[in-house]
């Protein structure tokens, strides 16, 4: 076990060593290792899996279910009625049934929470490990690609550009291998990595150049390595020990806890009051403290965290089914928020799949020597194959008889998106070498000193670099991606070879690529910005190519910028540039990462969708990061969404579900703090004027009860289409005065409600007005009251879930689910049928009168009216309900 921790203190010995020393010490070969070997090196050296902080236990889990702001109300009103009811009450008057019921509120909302986040916490992992990360491990022989987490030490493995260090590794090779080592570092530029024995022992570890960290990934160039140290004894892993994690809070999280201190304010403002109020004209402090503490409660959406985790569990698992992977549960509502939708160009706007459409020599005629030579280069690269050497391959494989290309590869100068270009060295079986060397035209132009003309080389003339030039034009306005291709022979030392070798070199001819739009881009491009997203082209491809690009789309364009020109603004400018224009080009990964950031700043909220190693930054600082399944591990790794299509029309399916959910969080927080709210002013009146409570502590209890298990339904209940259409933003400020314009309208039928039941029902039914009846008969006055008002109560908060959970008339333009409707119906009759069975009776409720329901339906439907006319005027005023 001891050993499973001197791998960290012992980079300077790895660096020191020879690679047959490296192969001796983790018992593994040329060859790799064997399953034996893997099994011993894993127990010996432990698992490549790292503990960002300690994991929450399922104590801490329970604790922070059940200890919430909301529950320790309740706890503390079961502990003081627990106190009053039976320890100090006499012995015929013991009772712990009210005790019962509030603590039952508790397990309820907690147990509920609780089930709810830990299958949250599965249902994330399960929607990560549909997200692989793999890394090129050579076992027994040749290398393969396998999950991250099964390598172990002495594993070879083989890295290229895009590639996250997957452990830490001492380089055997390296070929211009550039590393950022920012999560571990903080440096901002890439260093160069070499595979030579470093014998000097660093204070700094990070500073050996013959050993690759995890956590730090490849900017440019390739190297094979054998790794030195797995997991949590990487220098990775003891960094992610020693902090403890702090994540930024989302504007969701900001949301829901500035919407519980909004409705703690309430509560300690209403609690006291009614306690005061109801001391001073009840002369009974005791019984007024446990009704402002009910009263407290009554405030209290006690199933908060219960729906909002099952709104983004269920949330999660639906965009799943459409395609959307959600890596971190809270970012779904920053989903559905954006309003700015940022893009790179090649696989998004356009198919996956490049066609190579043309190869032509240096005169625009087909040539098989051009496509040879391109097929030498894309073959024999070890560093990341893009999807034009794939076309190249393709192509070559068809038209010629690739069997027959006899060559060895030498050496090679891998792409890096600085030269943007890329060489390899072959040997011919006469021995005779050459240096082949494909990239973008101007790169091309700026190291190629001669032109190959029908077979005759000569020197490269200014008036030759125009006529290329305008050629390839030509072919980018038709929406061809060109590139050139050169050539050199006997060029150096073989060996030697490096940048400064890419030079004097022969123009022999340029590919031609079609990467024609995909067939749903131009409808989705139309879906998303119906429904509130712009959508930004931020590409580090060619103007002309990127024009056509749009135009074929129907992406508007009034004035391409190129990076060129976002080097020369400042913050505030391209502040404003970033707002005005819509497409971006000839773009390095950093001034992509300018521009997300400045749209922010602008007070946007930006997704960026991206699959390449120069998409990683921007996605990094983009509100929420988009990527897609065959994207490179940095861009998975970086994404806080992981599209299973790379398609448009895939991203706004999830979209409008991060809204769908956003809109049925907000359903139950607004509707129900209103209603609340609502409930507790009608209180607060009541008490002033009656002689005895409006209703007991344990009934507003219960009545919330039955109410939050309605709720409940919510998760499942849909939005109305023109809620979709528009990005939506948590604004607790918005629930504030949704509470004030919709609490008072339900205590306008509170108090009817109140006279009818004080003025008319009671007095029918005990025969007299409360102030000339007995004791025996107010009893029987004030158990009816209190289910009159208990029953209206419920039916008005319940139904106004439906008219609040749309702008529309409830029941006729639009209707819940089917769930919805059902689960409230439920809860409405069970409360109804309360008050006449013996369980009723023990709350202090008794059967109401035929008379009643008339006046109760009559007194429901103006309600409901009332709501309707109110939110009109809401509308109006704040521009939306939810």
């Amino acid at each position: 076990m001891e050993k499973k921790h001197e791998t960290k203190k012992n980079y300077g010995t790895f660096a020191a060593k020879t690679k047959q020393e490296l192969f001796d010490l983790f018992h593994t070969s040329e060859k790799g290792m064997s399953d034996d070997q893997i099994e011993k090196a894993r127990d010996l050296y432990g698992e490549n899996s790292i503990s960002y902080g300690k994991k929450t236990s399922l104590f801490v889990e329970v604790i922070k279910a059940f200890i919430t702001p909301f529950t320790l109300v309740l706890i503390a009103l079961g502990v003081i009625s627990f106190m009053t009811e039976y320890v100090m009450a006499p012995p015929s008057d013991k009772d712990l049934f009210g005790v019962a019921i509030i603590f039952t509120m508790v397990l309820v909302s907690g147990m509920m929470t609780l089930i709810q986040s830990v299958r949250s916490n599965q249902a994330a992992e399960k929607l990560k490990s549909l997200v692989k990360v793999t890394a090129a491990v050579k076992r027994q022989g040749s290398y393969q690609e396998i999950p991250m987490e099964e390598i172990v030490c002495g594993d070879q493995v083989r890295l290229s550009a895009g590639d996250m260090i997957p452990a830490d590794i001492r380089l055997l090779t390296a070929k211009d291998l550039f590393i950022s080592q920012a999560a571990l570092t903080g440096e901002s530029y890439p260093v160069e990595k070499h595979a030579v024995i470093c014998t000097s022992e660093s204070q700094n570890e990070a500073s050996y150049e013959n050993i690759a960290f995890m956590g730090s990934n490849v900017i440019s160039g390739s190297a094979e390595g054998v790794v030195v140290a797995v997991g949590k004894h990487t220098m990775f892993g003891h960094v992610a020990q020693t902090l403890s994690e702090q994540p930024v809070k989302t504007n969701f999280e900001l949301g829901i806890q500035k919407t519980s201190m909004l409705l703690i304010k309430f509560m300690a403002l209403m609690a006291p009051t009614v306690i005061v109020i109801n001391g001073l004209t009840k002369g009974d402090w005791l019984e007024a403290f446990l009704f402002g503490l009910s009263v407290a409660v009554g405030l209290t959406p006690e199933m908060l965290p219960m729906i909002v985790t099952t709104n983004l569990v269920k949330g999660a698992s639906i965009m799943a089914k459409k395609g959307t992977v959600i890596k971190n549960l809270n970012a779904i509502q920053n989903f559905g928020a954006i309003d700015v939708l940022c893009t790179d160009k090649t696989g998004t706007l356009t198919q996956d799949k490049i066609i190579l459409e043309y190869h032509m020599d240096c005169e625009g005629n087909e040539n098989d020597r051009v496509l040879r030579h391109a097929y030498l280069n894309s073959y024999y690269q070890t560093g990341l194959k893009n999807l034009l050497d794939v076309a190249i391959i393709d192509e070559a494989m068809e038209t010629l008889d690739t069997n027959t290309i006899n060559y060895q590869k030498v050496d090679e100068i891998p792409f890096d998106f600085e030269r943007r270009r890329m060489s390899v060295v072959v040997e011919d079986p006469t021995g005779k070498t050459q240096m082949i060397t494909k990239g973008a035209i101007e790169e091309m132009l700026s190291i190629s000193e001669y032109i190959d003309l029908g077979g005759v080389v000569s020197p490269l003339t200014l008036k030759q670099r125009e006529t290329v030039l305008e050629k390839v034009r030509e072919m980018n306005e038709d929406g061809l991606r060109v590139i050139g291709v050169a050539q050199k022979t006997n060029s150096s030392v073989v060996g030697e070879f490096s940048v400064k070798d890419e030079s004097e070199m022969v123009l022999i001819g340029y590919l031609a690529f079609l990467d024609p739009p995909k067939e749903t881009t131009k409808q989705a491009l139309k879906a998303l910005k119906n429904h509130g997203v712009a959508v930004k082209v931020l590409t580090g491809d060619n103007e002309l190519v990127t024009r056509s690009v749009c135009r074929q789309v129907g992406l508007e364009i009034n004035e391409l910028i190129t990076g060129e020109k976002i080097a020369q603004m400042n913050d505030q400018q391209l502040k404003e540039v970033a707002e005005a224009h819509n497409v971006f080009v000839k773009l390095n990964p950093q001034q992509k990462a300018r521009l997300t950031t400045a749209l922010r700043h602008n007070g946007h909220t930006v997704g960026f969708l991206g699959d390449g190693i120069n998409d990683a930054p921007a996605m990094k600082v983009a509100d929420i990061g988009i990527s897609v399944d065959t994207a490179v591990d940095i861009a998975k790794e970086s994404a806080d969404v992981i599209l299973l299509e790379k398609d448009l029309m895939i991203l706004e399916n999830g979209l409008l579900s991060g809204r769908e959910t956003f809109g049925n969080i907000m359903k139950y927080i607004k509707a129900t703090a209103s209603s609340n709210f609502g409930n507790m002013f009608s209180v607060l009146i009541a008490s002033t004027f009656l002689p005895f409570l409006p209703m007991l502590p344990l009934q507003i209890l219960f009545l919330n009860l039955i109410y939050d298990v309605s709720c409940i339904s919510l998760p499942w209940d849909k939005m109305d289409k023109e809620y979709l259409h528009e990005p939506k933003k948590w604004e607790a400020s918005s629930i504030g005065k949704f509470m004030i314009y919709f609490g008072p309208t339900s205590s306008i039928f509170d108090i009817t409600t109140y006279l009818l039941m004080y003025f008319v029902i009671c007095p029918a039914v005990v025969g007299g007005s409360f102030h000339t009846l007995t004791a025996s008969q107010q009893i029987v006055f004030i158990a009816l009251f209190h289910a009159g008002w208990f029953v209206e109560s419920l039916w008005t908060q319940t139904l106004v879930l439906h008219a609040l959970r749309t702008p529309k008339v409830p029941f006729l333009q639009s209707n819940g689910t089917f769930v919805m409707v059902s689960i409230t119906t439920l809860g409405i009759v069970a409360g109804s049928i309360l008050p006449f069975t013996n369980f009723g009776s023990e709350l202090g409720l008794l059967p109401l009168p035929s008379n009643y329901w008339i006046w109760l339906i009559i007194t429901v439907v103006a309600y409901l009216a009332l709501v309707t006319f109110v939110k009109k005027i809401y509308i109006h005023k704040f521009g939306e309900l939810l």
